[in-house]
């Protein structure tokens, strides 16, 4: 019998709040939040620590709503920078211990030890301690570890206990510690999914591994099939570090609606909600877009698809959308329904090669795009922690793209090619 692998969850505590509080040693203690605009009463918490969690501070919420549950709350402004800068100290230490460690976010990742941990004592709860050490000492930051036998348990390992604390979920561990969790901490089970799971009296993990892997298909498709696989410990994907993937050649998303959209107020709140989603992917693979390329598709099911390139590379999702629809409205006749699009990214750049010799002779236009992207990357982090319904762009064409596609689109295919 193969033996287990031994898989850490490693989590950086309240990692925003707690780089800027480097800066501030006396606000250890306080009540402390990031947020975008500190100025702003509509800003937006990105971060808080611990005590201000205790006043029940969310992120996402508005500065206005954290300070009504905590008048004395300090708030302090985001510097993206420095959390890219100790992002990358804290990755330089996980990779003293071994060479496979796989990103999760800015302040998440996961290590697999199980060829090297002889090398330091053989003990997973040692090393974890000492991992924990390593990042208390020399840079000032405290990180909850999961140590368990694939990549979901190591998760709800280091979600388990914090701040600061190695929680292990070995295979005996799984109905005690794992199976009275509710759904909802389960690795991507989103609030679409938990609702329908919650009509059918499913609330827990261990609702979720009893229920028949034929059933949980039938309500959420090939999704059911892996969460059920991740609720009984069947999930065995590898830990890949950074880097060890090709790059994709472009990457598309494409919906079939639940009904067909008329007019151009409709076929843009379905460009609007596709779009955004290939520019979060294009930033999740740190690439950026030279071209768009728009297919549509009637109720006959004829397909129209054209293409162009951007006035320069992007993963904006407000280019996207705009390039989008000019290429519509030099195709397709407004008032022909529409029953799915496809929008695809391609030519594809590493953002760090996508240098933009246009934009010397447009700077305004080159200023508003990165703080456009500025923008988009801490919404992306939000989602990413709590859900893509935590926070959206509000619009009409926003509450148009959810009611044409209710909880989700019948029928959402992505792809990278």
């Amino acid at each position: 019998m193969e033996k287990d692998r031994i898989i850490f969850h490693c989590d950086l505590n309240s990692f925003y709040a707690s780089v800027e509080l480097l800066s501030y040693p006396h606000l250890k203690d306080l009540p402390v939040a990031v947020c975008g605009d500190p100025e702003s009463r509509h800003g937006i918490i990105l971060a808080k620590n611990e005590a201000a969690k205790a006043f029940g501070v969310k992120t996402a919420e508005t500065i206005w709503q954290a300070r009504r549950k905590c008048p004395e709350l300090y708030l302090l402004p985001a510097h993206h920078d420095k959390y890219r800068y100790y992002s990358k100290l804290s990755r330089e230490i996980f990779e003293r211990y071994t060479d496979l460690v796989e990103p999760f976010g800015i302040d998440e990742s996961w290590l697999d030890v199980t060829h090297s941990i002889h090398l330091f004592g053989g003990d997973p709860v040692v090393l974890a301690d000492r991992i924990r050490e390593d990042m208390k000492r020399e840079l000032g930051l405290t990180c909850s570890v999961g140590v368990s036998f694939n990549k979901v348990f190591a998760k709800l390992g280091s979600d388990y206990k914090k701040p600061d604390a190695t929680t292990v979920i070995r295979r005996e561990d799984v109905e005690r510690i794992v199976w009275p969790l509710p759904v909802t901490d389960l690795l991507f089970v989103g609030k679409a999914s938990a609702n329908i799971l919650a009509q059918h009296r499913i609330t827990t993990i261990g609702h979720l591994a009893q229920t028949p892997k034929e059933n949980l298909i039938r309500l959420l498709g090939k999704h059911g099939a892996q969460l059920h696989d991740y609720a009984t410990g069947a999930e065995h994907s590898p830990v890949r570090p950074a880097g060890t993937e090709p790059p994709p050649k472009s990457v598309g998303n494409g919906s079939t609606f639940r009904r067909n959209l008329n007019g151009e107020e409709e076929i843009r709140a379905g460009v609007q909600m596709l779009a955004e989603r290939v520019a979060a992917r294009l930033r999740r693979h740190e690439m950026k877009c030279t071209t768009v390329q728009v297919a549509l598709r009637s109720p006959e099911f004829k397909t129209v698809s054209r293409q162009k390139k951007t006035e320069a590379p992007t993963n904006v999702s407000r280019e996207i959308i705009r390039s989008a629809m000019e290429l519509i409205e030099s195709c397709w006749n407004w008032s022909a329904p529409v029953r799915a699009i496809t929008i695809t990214a391609q030519g594809l750049l590493p953002e760090d090669q996508a240098g933009d010799q246009m934009d010397l002779f447009a700077p305004k236009a080159s200023a508003k795009r990165e703080k456009q992207e500025k923008l988009e990357r801490t919404m992306d982090q939000i989602r990413e922690r709590y859900g893509r319904d935590m926070i959206r762009f509000a619009s009409r064409e926003t509450d148009t793209a959810r009611e044409i596609a209710g909880e989700g689109p019948r029928k959402n295919k992505e792809e990278t090619l």
